[in-house]
């Protein structure tokens, strides 16, 4: 079955049923090391992982790594330009769920990202990144504190399938020409718009059903939250692209208020069932009138709608949402992108869950990750329905490789990430416990180190994961 690796001769696969992992006690689990400081960064979180499930379970669970190769690592072992060989692909198919430390990305033709080609290859379409933040860590934001966010970014479709074409070339052009004299023309929106013919060409397609499936496991996560952080937010620039991101966040409220009924309600359905609790005799133009501020100045058409909105909320939750237990249910509401950048600074501790689309998830992401003390505390995950795969989120610094001075919290805290998602609860909790401290006690890794006040001796790479341990 495989080439050049084999897998343990001890252990058992993870399965999957309807989207989540089966675990055994002692499961494969293959581990790509990563290029660059990925030498350093991988056994310090291996270590870690391996301890805290040692003191959680005593013997009775134990991964069994399996090294795999991507990156130029699998040059080394597979060829020239072989950075992502079959007996990688083959492996995580097979185990489901995998680790892996930063790869470099090839210089020239082929792969342009071998991170967005493992997602797009195992369709991992929910890309998953926590940020919360430990205290001590140095900051550049006055209350870091209040940020606890997790971005759910859908991994597949947006701009970054990567569907373009350079300008110049005969199908840029031949696209041009059809929009510029067939298509454009015949949509009265779009009026006398034209696209310049020294234009490149990218394609910026969004489904319903990959952001359907993306907001729903956003959903299904929120509903495993305490009471107080059961909310998702729909990140989107549906004011200006109203058929891609606006369609989006319909899409997403469409699932909400249809396969999570019972469980969910939206903003503006609160509104409704909140004034009504207040005040029972509460008209339903008075009602409409405190949802929508400007309403008066709406023509008749428009107020009928939030009207008819008004009386088929009450109609159809107003018993089993209404007088408060609403507040029971997770919200869910929309924000636009540019204002959500803001809010995570300016009023951090009202969101929880921001369900987004690709190249937003992007950006926000690393905004958040900045906030909590950047991208060596930044953990991330990529999943699908029959696979999993969590991994840095920063790169690989090669010229840091082998100083074993290197924050391992990334891998380190993605590791977190695959034992929460395996339902090993009690080894993700010692290393969370285990970080905490270490940072509360000072006992940090460079990059840390020179940003606290008074600067504090750094620690090597390897020492930081043992204080991490040692604070278990």
């Amino acid at each position: 079955m495989y080439e050049k690796i084999a897998p343990p001769t001890t252990g058992s696969r993870i399965t999957f049923q309807d989207g989540r992992p089966i675990v055994p006690d002692d499961p494969i689990i293959p581990f790509i090391r990563g290029d660059g400081t990925g030498v350093d960064i991988w056994p310090a979180t291996a270590k870690t992982i391996d301890a805290a499930v040692q003191t959680a379970y005593q013997g009775r669970r134990q991964i069994n790594w399996f090294k795999i190769y991507a990156g130029d690592e699998a040059c080394d072992l597979y060829g020239t330009y072989q950075y992502l060989p079959q007996d990688t692909l083959t492996a995580i198919r097979e185990y489901g769920i995998a680790i892996k430390g930063p790869l470099t990305t090839p210089i020239g033709g082929g792969i342009r990202s071998l991170n967005v080609a493992l997602r797009q290859i195992n369709d991992l379409y929910a890309c998953v990144r926590p940020c919360k933040y430990y205290a001590g860590t140095p900051s550049p934001h006055k209350t870091p504190e209040k940020l606890d966010i997790i971005v759910y970014r859908e991994n597949t479709e947006d701009i970054y399938l990567g569907i373009e074409w350079r300008e110049g070339t005969e199908i840029a052009q031949k696209l041009i020409k059809i929009l510029n004299e067939e298509l454009i023309p015949a949509t009265e929106e779009h009026g006398d718009k034209r696209i310049r013919l020294d234009s490149g060409i990218g394609i910026k397609p969004i489904s319903k059903t990959g952001s359907q499936r993306l907001i729903r496991r956003a959903i299904q996560h929120a509903l495993r939250l305490p009471p107080e952080k059961q909310q998702v937010t729909l990140v989107h620039k549906g004011n200006i692209m109203k058929y891609t991101e606006g369609a989006f966040r319909d899409w997403g409220y469409e699932l909400a208020t249809t396969e999570f009924r019972a469980e969910c309600v939206t903003e503006r359905e609160s509104w409704i069932l909140d004034n009504q609790a207040k005040n029972p005799d509460l008209s339903v133009e008075d009602n409409a009138r405190r949802v929508d501020p400007g309403y008066d100045a709406l023509t008749p058409e428009k107020r009928e709608e939030v009207c008819e909105e008004v009386k088929s909320v009450l109609a159809a939750i107003g018993e089993s949402h209404g007088q408060g237990k609403w507040q029971q249910k997770v919200m869910v509401n929309d924000r636009i992108a540019d204002s959500i950048f803001q809010q995570i600074q300016t009023r951090p501790n009202e969101y929880s869950i921001l369900a987004t689309m690709n190249l937003n998830g992007d950006y926000l992401s690393d905004a958040a990750a900045a906030i909590i003390g950047g991208l060596g505390m930044g953990p991330g995950a990529n999943i699908g329905d029959d696979c999993a795969i969590f991994e840095a989120t920063h790169g690989t610094a090669p010229k840091h490789a082998g100083l074993d001075r290197i924050n391992p919290g990334s891998v380190i805290l993605s590791g977190v990430m695959m034992l929460e998602f395996m339902g090993w609860d009690e080894a993700a909790e010692l290393i969370k416990k285990g970080i905490g401290g270490a940072i509360a006690d000072k006992q940090v890794t460079y990059d840390l180190a020179r940003l606290m006040t008074p600067r504090v001796e750094p620690l090597k790479c390897s020492a930081f994961a043992q204080a991490i341990i040692d604070h278990f």
